[in-house]
């Protein structure tokens, strides 16, 4: 939860930035990572959450999130052209240790570990 809660504050403190400062050298990787950021703050706060809808609201955080870094990271690699400035996921998340590539992971695993009874 901590390290969900550090991205969620670090990628929407380097979008907003990224937004308000040079938005237009790069658009569509600063809008990347605040679409990254939303997905960070928005698994940080499901997952903390018991019950069975915010367990299905993590899951497709997560699963948007592992999505998004491994389409990304991908594109960012095969063309870093196309993506002149790094997001939170250019790379594979090479800026942040690969944390955002590894984060994910955690928390499908998290969620399998943590999934309410269907009771």
């Amino acid at each position: 939860m901590a390290v969900y809660g550090v991205f969620a504050l670090a990628a929407t403190a380097r979008a907003a930035f990224q937004i308000t400062t040079k938005f237009s050298e790069a658009p569509v990787a600063y809008l990347l990572s605040a679409v990254a950021a939303v997905v960070y703050v928005v698994a940080t706060f499901s997952l903390a959450r018991p019950g069975v809808r915010a367990f299905r609201v993590s899951l497709v955080a997560v699963s948007v999130e592992f999505v998004g870094v491994l389409t990304v990271g991908l594109l960012s690699v095969l063309d870093a052209e196309a993506f002149p400035h790094d997001t939170v996921w250019s790379g594979f998340g090479r800026g942040y240790g690969f944390v955002p590539l590894v984060l994910p992971i955690l928390g499908f695993l998290w969620l399998r570990r943590n999934r309410p009874s269907r009771t």
